[in-house]
């Protein structure tokens, strides 16, 4: 066995397939003992916590009352009387509120079989399985990470950056000690968590439809680490989190109802980052070097993938609200979402159509998925001819973005930095334009349309305040995010795991990193 030198390693890391054997095996070394660690942890605070369910019950059973009776003219006393159920804390509790949250979780989760069709549609034939796993393993690592400490962060009082638990300085890791409803919804907290956990896995579904064809499986893995254990429930906070500093912005606190940029900028600024780090694709020739973007393999599974995201929105948005009784509310949100998908995808078919004389199915997809992720902060606050209006802006933009892209040399084989990033950009902004200034926010009992609370936008007499605070709110999570990714990004390629190699990707993903093909009848080329 040959000895170790100093000088034996400093050869040794002058050959790159070593120097990526000493990343991987380094940075697999480092996963094992925060893994120990966390597992450490997590079992610390499971057992160290307090069961707040348990000690209401413990309470409840020893507030019995003694009921006196008389039989047969003697007095007895009978044994303790059945204790009644302890209340909720706080204590309103909708069940109609809970069911509309759960319904709506699962129409949210359904969208991950659209984003698996639409990013495998797109992809090439031999990257498929590839594209499919990676978003049934993101799935599952963003909910474990979601319970560990995810919700806690994002969803927790804590201060205006990141959040821990509830304002008594109970931890809500592991979801523990949580109340039974969140903060004045009325409803579970459990349901909430749950709604909640289905956005952050769309968010780290986006940054893969950048990053496909040539990103290596454990790569992937490490950056969803980061994506849905850090970056996604820390800058969430900022906008979402009950004492999120954006949300005493001035001159106007900033508004994203559904996650324009809590879930689309944030997760189209980490797909933009993980495209410029990563380089495009082997044989990936530009417009301005005289090629293209490559072909699509399955352009079916994409429209079908496409009309089934548009389906989990009607989740998305409406859900939103979290109450079923602002009945006004959940039906102009669903309209407003159908309509400026409708605009968006009738826009981007015919800006395209001049440049080719051809009926572009892709740019179509692309445009209705543009409209939809543009009408998600604003769909409570503006008309149906407002969602049109900004649905079909959003349609050219999200072509404009491509075009950008292509000029730049990015590869994003899925265009999610065009749909998500910039569609959700202008989403974001176009509430301080088109908010029509007649509705407020959904309550747990209905809407609150009240002087206070409304929301009015430039084209409604509501000057600038709005959006400026529009404005702030997006560049300050938005840069802050791009900045993070970038970092993250640079991290992970720092292991060798990011980039899958040449060998690899010439041989495609699906039989280097998988052993096999999703259509094993044909042969890929």
């Amino acid at each position: 066995m040959k000895k170790f030198t100093l000088t034996n390693f400093v050869q040794k890391m002058k050959d790159p397939r070593q120097r990526k054997y000493f990343y991987a095996l380094f940075g697999g070394k480092l996963f094992g003992v925060g893994l120990v660690f966390l597992v450490m942890m997590v079992v610390s605070l499971y057992m160290g916590g307090t069961n707040k369910a348990h000690a209401q019950t413990n309470a409840a059973i020893s507030a019995t009352n003694a009921v006196v009776a008389t039989t047969n003219g003697i007095a007895s006393t009978n044994t303790p009387a059945a204790a009644a159920p302890a209340p909720p804390d706080p204590p309103y509790c909708s069940p109609i509120n809970t069911l509309w949250v759960l319904v709506t979780a699962f129409l949210v989760f359904f969208m991950q079989a659209g984003f698996m069709f639409l990013e495998a549609g797109f992809a090439r034939e031999r990257e498929t399985i590839n594209v499919l796993l990676e978003g049934i393993v993101d799935t599952c690592l963003c909910g474990v990470l979601f319970y560990i400490w995810g919700f806690a962060w994002m969803f927790g009082h804590g201060n205006g950056f990141i959040g821990w638990g509830d304002a008594a300085g109970h931890k809500w890791y592991c979801l523990q000690n949580l109340p039974d409803t969140y903060e004045t919804t009325g409803v579970a907290t459990l349901a909430y968590f749950l709604f909640q956990f289905a956005f952050a896995d769309t968010c780290s579904t986006i940054t893969s439809g950048a990053m496909l064809g040539r990103t290596g499986f454990w790569g992937d893995l490490w950056y969803s680490i980061g994506v849905s254990g850090f970056l996604y429930p820390i800058f969430g906070h900022w906008a979402w989190g009950p004492d999120g500093w954006l949300n005493n912005l001035k001159p106007a606190a900033f508004h994203d109802f559904a996650g324009s940029t809590v879930v689309h900028t944030i997760g189209g600024m980490i797909a933009l980052a993980g495209a410029i780090v990563l380089g495009p694709r082997l044989g990936r020739k530009f417009k301005r070097d005289g090629g293209g973007p490559m072909p699509y393999h399955n352009m079916t599974i994409a429209s079908v993938g496409a009309v089934i995201l548009w389906f989990g929105w009607y989740g998305f948005n409406p859900g939103s609200t979290l109450s079923a009784m602002d009945i006004q509310g959940i039906a102009r949100v669903a309209a407003n979402t159908t309509l400026a998908a409708c605009s968006g995808g009738l826009a981007a078919l015919l800006f395209v159509y001049p440049r080719s004389k051809k009926w572009d199915c892709g740019a179509t997809v692309n445009g209705l998925l543009a409209g939809l992720v543009a009408i998600t902060c604003p769909c409570y606050w503006v008309s149906p001819l407002g969602a049109l209006i900004l649905g079909a802006v959003a349609g050219v933009i999200v072509i404009l973005a491509t075009d950008l892209l292509e000029y730049l040399r990015i590869d994003d084989p899925c265009g999610a930095w065009p749909v998500h990033g910039a569609c959700g950009i202008w989403g974001t902004w176009s509430l301080g334009l088109f908010a029509t200034g007649q509705f407020g926010a959904p309550t747990s009992t209905g809407a609150d349309n009240s002087a206070g609370s409304v929301v009015k936008g430039l084209f409604y007499g509501g000057g600038t305040d709005q959006f400026i605070g529009q404005v702030i709110g997006n560049a300050a999570i938005g840069v802050g995010v791009f900045v993070a990714a970038m970092v993250l990004m640079y991290a992970v390629k720092a292991t060798g795991t990011l980039r899958i190699s040449k060998e690899g990707e010439q041989e495609g993903l699906d039989l280097h990193e998988h052993g096999g093909t999703a259509y094993p009848d044909t042969t890929t080329s």
